[in-house]
């Protein structure tokens, strides 16, 4: 709870993340990222560096299922 308010007042400071990601290529470029385990925002990770990097902008939400017409 202490720690929820903090954030609140503060922001997140990203300490908790993810071993990096990558999907599966998509048009021959394959984008490395990792996701803060406390507030869920994903960076850009550098493999080269070993750093996190820029917010990645808003992905492409999946496709919601649509009803089932019987």
């Amino acid at each position: 709870m202490l720690e929820s308010i903090l954030n609140a007042l503060f922001g997140c400071s990203h300490q908790r993340t993810t071993f990096p990601l990558t999907p599966a290529r998509q048009n021959g470029v394959a984008r490395t990222y990792v996701v803060c385990l406390d507030c869920g925002k994903e960076f850009a990770y550098n493999w080269a560096d070993m750093r996190i990097g820029q917010p990645v902008s808003n992905r492409v939400a999946a496709a919601e299922a649509q009803p089932s017409f019987r």
